[in-house]
Formats: structure tokens, sequence, C-alpha cells
């Protein structure tokens, strides 16, 4: 079975990133109450029912994990989910271990972040692809409990007109983007309240690309992102400033399933006891250990 002992120098962007960027994995106040954010009924789901032979998996004996494409560091490697390095790839197969999973027991597939958040039929058992756990998304989908919590992060470039900012405030008529359907994006109108419209991209490569060529100020990102991206794809990347939470609620990464799934209690046993293992923080300061950033107010 896949252990989550892989090395950090597995790529040199990665290494890099957390040359630059050491010191814990984020934790927020959510640690006590984490598996309230997920199935309300994670703990109703019997041992004996969490174990492979009686799993209503896809395919028998195997557990098929779904991701987008390009798949992203931190949270992944190489582009590459298969190989367990990564945040979420280490996670997804630490949550297969947990259910009987052996590492060739698991098979990932592609799919789009808006087909993983929309209603209707699903071809994989989970998936993970930094989806925030939100009311209005439990309406099409179900989700696990949550396996790491969130905050949203202002990035730029050097020279931009809002390096340098501190305050909400100062962001309000910068012209900011982020990818389209995800709470980044929400969080450009509802947490910092810009009177422009916010810039809309497919994927956070694009995005990316648009700051560098000055289309936009700025990027909305969870910060684990923010800082691989700030230290590896920018030109002269720099973090403006972590957002406040909304109403003090802790966001959290969920894996997702299909609307009433018969294997949601199980994900959610599984990511509980990772998470109250130490699993999670282990696997968290291998991949995205950070220093802090400042908080937007």
């Amino acid at each position: 079975m896949r252990t989550i002992t892989s090395t950090l120098a597995a790529t040199a962007p990665l290494a890099l990133l957390l040359a630059l960027t050491s010191c814990g994995a984020p934790r927020d106040e959510a640690d006590d109450a984490a598996s309230d954010t997920s199935s309300e009924s994670s703990e109703t789901a019997a041992a004996e029912d969490c174990t492979k032979d009686s799993l209503e998996t896809l395919a028998p004996g195997t557990l098929t994990v779904g991701t987008d494409s390009p798949a992203y560091e931190p949270w992944f490697v190489d582009d590459d989910p298969t190989n367990g390095q990564g945040y979420e790839s280490a996670v997804a197969y630490a949550v297969a271990e947990q259910l009987g999973y052996a590492e060739d027991e698991v098979e990932w597939v592609t799919v789009p972040f808006n087909a993983v958040v929309s209603p209707g039929e699903k071809k994989f058992d989970f998936d993970v692809n930094q989806v925030s756990i939100t009311e209005q998304r439990k309406k099409a989908v179900d989700f696990s409990s949550g396996y790491y919590d969130v905050r949203q992060t202002v990035i730029t470039n050097v020279g931009s007109p809002i390096d340098g900012a501190t305050s909400l405030g100062e962001l309000a008529d910068a012209k900011l983007g982020a990818q389209v359907g995800t709470t980044s994006y929400n969080a450009i109108s509802e947490v910092i309240g810009s009177t422009e419209q916010a810039a809309a991209f497919d994927t956070n490569d694009q995005a990316v690309q648009a700051l560098n060529n000055g289309q936009i100020d700025g990027i909305v990102v969870d910060l684990p992102t923010a800082y691989f991206m700030t230290a590896v794809q920018l030109d002269k990347g720099t973090i403006v400033g972590q957002l406040p939470l909304p109403d003090g609620e802790v966001e959290q990464f969920g894996a997702v399933l299909d609307k009433d799934s018969p294997l949601t209690d199980c994900v959610s046993q599984a990511v509980d006891a990772l998470r109250e293992d130490g699993t999670l923080d282990q696997i968290a300061s291998e991949w995205l250990e950070q220093q802090g950033a400042p908080e937007l107010s």
C-alpha cells in the first residue's frame, strides 16, 4: 500500500515553494468541529459496512477517484494524481487505505470542476479537487467531512496597483479574477465587495497569464495555491493578504460524492479518522508547509 512519506524533493518547483514557505500547516479553529461540516450522518454507518467487500463502488474491488486536469501543485505533483505526491493525492490514497484499498486498487478519472459540483450521476466514487463545502452545493452533491481548512488569499505582481494594499477598501476598485464557479470567485464580490466585475477564468493557468499580461490586478485563490503561484508561476508574484472568514465561518475542502451516495458516511468516517490520528496534519506538514500571510481587514 502507498505510504504518505513521499520525498519533498520530488520536483524542483515544489522544493522551491517549500523552501520559500516554511512553518506549520494552517489549522484554523475548526479542528474540533471538522466533522460537523460533512454529511450530518457520518457516524451512522457501522464499521463492518465500511470495508472494501461491503462498499458499493462503481467497479467492484476498485475505488474510482476523480479530479480535474490540469491537477495543480501543491495539491498534486507533475499533473499526475496517481503518484501519491501533493496534498490531495496523498489524502485520497490515505482515505483509500482506511477503506481497505491498496494503491493498485485506486483508479483515477478526469472530471472538470464544474461537472463535479453540478447535479447528475457521477463517474467517480469520490472526487478531490479543492472543492469547498457549501450549503448551495450540498443541494446537488454529497460531501465528506472536511479534510482541509481553507483561507482565501489575494495575490498580485510586485508593482501592481494593489501591491502593498492592507485593507479590503484598497481592493474595492481593483480588477480581480479567479477560476469560475469557485468560492474564490464568489469572494471577490461577497467578501471584498469589489465595484469591478470579477474576471472569470476556466483555469488558474489562464488567470496567471492574465495577471502577467496586466489584464487584471490580482487573483483570488486558496492560500497554498497562492504560495505556489507567487513562488513559481508569476513573473514577480507577491501575496497581498488573506481575506477574512465570511461571518467567521471556517471554509473547508471536502471530498465530493454523488447525491445520496451509499459511500458518503464511510468516506467521512475515513477522513475523520485521518484527522483524529494526525495523518491529515502529517500530510499537510509535508506538502503545504507555509508561513503566515497578512490579514486584510
